[in-house]
């Protein structure tokens, strides 16, 4: 009888992927060797190691500097995940005398799709740990982490940002409109967006203006919510990501010839010299707003 042997896949050590992030965030493998306690010429063999289990670069390097390939772009997303899993199991059968409070920023969407449940699961591996959670759009989140009225806050930025804010998660950023609107035909096209400095109105106003495409914004709001009722009521069309669809909400169809849109990120933003209840808030969304 012949019995078929499933092939053993390889496994990344911890230690492998801390020297990723390390080098990451510190940007050269000097640097690096001191956050991990090894030396220079360890972190390379380390890197070394990895690649040829990979069977890919992760790293471009220079004279002065190192940079992370595509590969070890995503590469990275998953090691800071796979970090902070370990930090929760670990957590649960040995858990630090963490107690305090956190203040924690998001903007609406963050909060509705991905922190009700994150919070109820930290709730009950950190019961001595209160997270006070303040909803706001992006720039006055960024703003409050700057001045110490906050530790914590999760934006929106763009994909290509991997030092400051640390991106958890990627998403599609598409057109949106009432399922079977007419919105969408109308000339000047109306869009809801809210301000300047947000991240979705940027793409959709560069992407209509590359287009030369009329349109105008007839519908503001900061709101996700109150913006899908502005959708629903087939005044506007919108930027939204792909997440925030469903219902009376769906992604406009290609024909009407609407731009394509970039994908666009959550990213965190934690107050330096963070304390323990800080760190530990930060470990759980690393674990569960990530991508799988």
């Amino acid at each position: 009888m012949n019995i078929a042997v499933t092939p053993q896949v390889p496994l990344l050590d911890l230690d492998l992927l801390k020297t990723l992030v390390a080098i990451a965030e510190t940007g050269n493998f000097s640097a690096a060797a001191e956050v991990v306690f090894r030396s220079p010429s360890a972190i390379s063999m380390q890197i070394k190691k990895m690649e040829a289990l990979l069977g890919r670069p992760v790293f471009i390097r220079d004279s002065r500097s190192v940079t992370l390939t595509e590969d070890g772009e995503a590469l990275l997303l998953h090691a800071r995940r796979v970090l902070a899993l370990n930090a929760q199991i670990i957590s649960q059968f040995i858990r630090p005398d963490v107690a305090g409070t956190v203040r924690l920023g998001a903007t609406d969407h963050a909060a509705e799709a991905f922190l009700t449940e994150a919070l109820r699961r930290f709730a009950q591996t950190h019961p001595s740990v209160s997270v006070d959670v303040t909803v706001d759009h992006s720039s006055s989140l960024r703003t409050n982490v700057e001045r110490g009225a906050m530790d914590i806050a999760l934006v929106t930025c763009q994909t290509t940002q991997n030092q400051a804010p640390e991106i958890l998660r990627q998403e599609a950023l598409v057109w949106a409109g009432m399922k079977g609107g007419i919105a969408v035909e109308k000339t000047p096209l109306p869009i809801s967006v809210w301000e300047e400095g947000c991240i979705w109105r940027q793409a959709a106003v560069k992407a209509l203006d590359s287009q030369q495409r009329d349109y105008n914004v007839t519908f503001k709001s900061s709101n996700i919510s109150a913006q899908k009722a502005g959708i629903k009521a087939d005044l506007a069309i919108a930027p939204l990501p792909a997440s925030a669809l469903g219902g009376e909400v769906e992604e406009i169809d290609s024909r009407h010839g609407l731009p394509a849109l970039p994908d666009y990120a959550i990213g965190m933003i934690i107050t330096p010299n963070a304390s323990a209840p800080i760190k530990a808030v930060a470990d759980h969304l690393r674990a569960t707003v990530s991508q799988p």
